[in-house]
């Protein structure tokens, strides 16, 4: 729905937007000088784990990999809360000690936020970088026999998916948590070095941060961006053991959000 009505607005004007939304890119970059742009994005969602603390920290490593996957470096951010009137303030306070904890690994300020009051928790950031105006990486720009590189294995949304539904195996669980609470600074940082080496020769022609729409939605973005129309399987070493992941239904899980100690 969102997409049909993005083809409807504006395009925008201004000449200093290197990056806009017109070809759905992890992040905004604006202009500001010969040599600096900045890169802007928000998230925010509602709790996929337990843990209010390990929520906090996926969140915010979730935020901050959106303008990892454009080649920025983040400086600051703001929170985005949603919370119940009634809620207790302790989980909160571990929601956003979470995400305190992973904006302070990668160097990002949060400098302030805002919150409403809301019946479902709700919880991210709107985070802004830098970036060199003439090193930005685009969802767009793959080309026929480029290879695809996975920083990190896939199949946290369908674990998301069956801990929801009761089904989820206590290990596979676990290695999904670590893999979305890390972050993704260590790729974007090799990305980089590959690129400075490389000069000229530009061997980074797209990437792009794979997360709500899956490995399949996002190479769609990608191929339809750059007109191609297929995209090779990616090694099985890079998903998550999905034979894992179900345990039998029925066995007890926590509902509801506990302060973590």
């Amino acid at each position: 729905m969102l997409d049909s009505v993005l083809r409807r607005l504006p395009r925008p004007t201004d000449p200093n937007v290197l990056v806009g939304f017109d070809t759905n890119d992890d992040a905004g970059v604006y202009l500001l000088s010969p040599e600096m742009a900045i890169v802007q994005t928000v998230d925010f969602f509602t709790p996929i784990v337990d843990d209010p603390h390990t929520f906090g920290q996926i969140a915010a490593a979730n935020a901050l990999s959106d303008v990892y996957a454009m080649g920025g470096k983040p400086v600051s951010a703001l929170s985005i809360v949603g919370f119940p009137d009634k809620g207790d303030p302790a989980i909160l306070e571990q929601i956003m000690r979470g995400g305190l904890s992973k904006m302070t690994e990668a160097k990002c300020s949060v400098i302030g936020g805002h919150s409403i009051r809301n019946d479902d928790i709700q919880f991210g950031y709107a985070v802004t970088g830098v970036i060199n105006p003439h090193r930005v990486w685009r969802n767009v720009g793959a080309r026929a026999g480029d290879a695809l590189l996975l920083t990190k294995p896939i199949g946290t949304g369908v674990l998301s998916t069956a801990l929801k539904n009761d089904r989820a195996a206590p290990a596979s669980l676990q290695e999904a948590i670590a893999s979305m609470a890390e972050l993704n600074r260590p790729a974007s940082e090799a990305l980089q070095e590959v690129q400075e080496r490389a000069g000229a020769a530009a061997p980074i022609h797209a990437v792009t941060d794979v997360t709500g729409f899956g490995l399949l939605g996002h190479a769609r973005e990608m191929a339809l961006g750059d007109s191609q129309r297929s995209i090779e399987p990616c090694p099985s070493k890079s998903i998550i053991p999905l034979c894992a992941i179900f345990q039998e239904p029925g066995k007890p899980r926590a509902k509801d959000f506990s302060p973590a100690a």
